[in-house]
């Protein structure tokens, strides 16, 4: 499973993947896990270039290592685990919403 993390300023987000134990989707489809890295002050734009650099992502992680837990009523929550082939959490808005939600 691909983890994806777009908000830059997280404590567990290393160049847009995931490094959390564990990840929490709670019933309104925010990231409960998230935790603001107060010592990152910069968060890289990739929109900026995207058509002339490449932006840096760290290596996929397994999911076996992960424990992925939802709340919300979405079509990939199977008796509380997200059963997705991947999750990526937004970086527009001002919490972290799983993107990869679809309404049950």
């Amino acid at each position: 499973m691909d983890i994806r993390g777009r908000k830059g300023l997280c404590k567990y987000n290393d160049r847009f993947t995931c490094k959390a134990n564990k990840v929490l989707v709670d019933g309104e489809v925010v990231c409960s896990t998230y935790e603001r890295d107060m010592e990152k002050e910069e968060v890289q734009d990739v929109t900026k270039n995207l058509f002339t650099q490449e932006p840096q992502y760290a290596p996929q992680r397994d999911s076996k290592t992960l424990e992925i837990k939802c709340r919300a009523n979405c079509l990939f929550n199977h008796n509380g685990i997200c059963v997705s082939n991947g999750i990526t959490l937004n970086s527009i808005k001002e919490k972290p919403y799983c993107v990869s939600y679809l309404k049950k």
